[in-house]
């Protein structure tokens, strides 16, 4: 057991507890240090799994919600990239050399990508990851899924920065049946087998972390970093998934958006006198031609299915942990990167035909209008600083420590930057002063959730902060301050009574908006933030 955790939980227990404690901490370290589990969905909306109000079922994601903590106030970075380099550093993204995206396959100088500290498009060397940190105390460390925070030299693949075994896709997106070319660089160790027939991604992401779990000394704690890339576009999944959902979406996305919101209110997530927000610039369902309707349907139930499918093999995993005897003892987090996926319009992109086929790997997605149901009941999508583009699910199941809090509904505010600071105070780690280049690293500034987890304890920030393609935002409280790309002036929001994100009181609030301008204008300076560097980033 590390000290750091001792001393945290030393505070709640009697004398005769704590020389026990003690006693198992000498001569039982490597026992008691727990296994650590980050699940990261790709492109998933807020009220996406079952425990957040989702008609999908998610039954496996629901109990680890139902024995542990929900978290209705955790926040990304609004977009892929970014969160995962700001989640696997904790540091704030810019600062780990990602302040926008990795660069893409077709440009291999990344000094070309503004040149600027903050927007490398890889890992830079002054940060350390949560794998290298780990590994200090003894942890093996593994990752299967999506990396897309380095593509093209080898010293900015999972191998070269922690990371014991890896399988996965270098880049942000492939055909979930045939990954392959630059969209879908395939990387295990020094091989990979080819996919047969039957490959799913989300299912061999599964089955190589069960099996570099098996494969290792089970006195040995590990750290499994699973970055599935279920529900990203292109729509593509097994037919007896899609079977499922076929028929489920004909009732429209105005239905279903209320379904999901009355769901959440039964579930106390929201005020029961909230009302979700309705993206106007969908049209309604009843508008739609029989077509549209089918085909709009069809492109959800296949999203939908993605879902399911990644919550079946969660379930999976979790089934492998239980028979072992190491679910008990293994911190497991899961979160989404971003909110749902607005982009290519209303009904989202490619051709109706396109769904499905394994050759395909680009943006085949299911649009605006069915994202904006993603969210509910929150404004806004992946990529911008709206509620519904940084607001997550966030689950933590812990049972040897989750017991006051087991089943739980937390308003905590916390982000990225947290779980860094959660792992090492969970394993005993330490940050390290310097990274494995020999470079100093940034302090982290985010706080242990443990105190949360434990005893409900708030372990909150005065201020939060985000930037990404010149739109920003800043939190104090419950007050939040946004200004968008052309935006003048700061818009300001209650999110105690308007999560929602409707009524700007700027005006009636001047002084509060000056001080979060200035606080904002600080953390940019302070943390490589540039945008004016991003003026011509679409």
């Amino acid at each position: 057991m590390s000290i750091s955790l001792f001393q945290n939980i030393a505070r709640y227990l009697t004398a005769g507890s704590l020389l026990f404690l003690l006693s198992i901490s000498c001569n039982e370290e490597q026992v008691v240090k727990p296994n650590i589990i980050l699940i990261l969905a790709d492109d998933m909306g807020y009220s996406d799994l079952g425990c957040y109000g989702s008609e999908i079922p998610t039954p496996h994601l629901d109990k680890l919600a139902e024995n542990g903590l929900r978290f209705t106030q955790f926040y990304n970075t609004s977009r892929c990239c970014p969160s995962r380099a700001s989640l696997l550093t904790g540091l704030f993204q810019h600062q780990a050399g990602v302040g926008l995206m990795a660069n893409p396959p077709a440009n291999k100088d990344a000094s070309k990508r503004f040149g600027t500290p903050g927007y490398l498009g890889h890992l830079n060397k002054e940060c350390v990851t949560i794998a290298e940190a780990l590994k200090g105390v003894g942890y093996q460390t593994y990752m299967t899924g999506k990396w897309h925070i380095g593509y093209h030299n080898s010293s900015d693949w999972p191998l070269q920065r922690g990371f014991d075994k890896y399988y996965g896709i270098l880049s942000g997106a492939s055909s979930y049946f045939k990954p392959q070319g630059a969209r879908g660089l395939t990387y295990m160790n020094d091989s990979l087998p080819a996919p047969d027939t039957s490959y799913y991604t989300t299912d061999a992401f599964t089955d190589y972390a069960i099996q570099f779990i098996g494969d290792q000394k089970k006195e040995t704690p590990f750290f499994l970093y699973l970055a599935y890339t279920a529900p990203h576009w292109p729509l593509q999944a097994k037919e007896s998934d899609i079977d499922r959902f076929k028929d489920k979406y004909q009732i429209g996305w105005d239905s279903l958006r209320r379904i999901r919101f009355e769901n959440q209110k039964r579930l106390g997530l929201f005020d029961k006198n909230w009302e979700p927000f309705r993206d106007t610039t969908v049209r309604a369902w009843e508008d739609l031609s029989p077509q549209q309707k089918e085909e709009s349907a069809y492109r959800m139930a296949v999203y939908a299915a993605q879902v399911h499918s990644m919550d079946a093999n969660i379930g999976r995993l979790i089934n492998y942990l239980e028979k072992e005897g190491q679910l008990d003892n293994t911190l497991i987090l899961f979160l989404s990167d971003n909110g749902g996926c607005s982009e290519y319009g209303e009904f989202g992109s490619g051709k109706f035909e396109d769904i499905n086929n394994p050759d395909i790997w680009g943006a085949v997605s299911y649009g605006r209008a069915w994202a904006n149901v993603s969210n509910v009941p929150l404004q806004d999508y992946k990529k911008f600083p709206g509620e519904g583009g940084i607001a997550t699910s966030f689950i933590a199941h812990w049972p040897k420590v989750i017991t006051e809090q087991a089943g739980k509904i937390t308003d905590n505010k916390a982000y990225l930057i947290d779980l860094m600071p959660t792992i090492l105070e969970a394993s005993g780690a330490q940050y390290p002063d310097t990274s494995s280049y020999g470079l100093p690293t940034f302090p982290l500034e985010g706080n242990s959730l443990l105190p949360v987890l434990s005893k409900g304890e708030k372990t909150e920030h005065e201020y939060m902060y985000w930037e990404h393609v010149n739109r920003y935002a800043i939190r104090k409280g419950d007050w939040k301050a946004t200004k968008g790309r052309n935006q003048v002036e700061w818009e300001l929001f209650d999110l105690s009574n308007d999560r929602m994100e409707t009524h700007n009181l700027a005006d009636e609030n001047k002084e509060l908006v000056e001080e979060l301008s200035k606080k904002w204008e600080e953390w940019a300076n302070a943390h490589q933030v540039l945008p004016k560097m991003l003026d011509k980033e679409k």
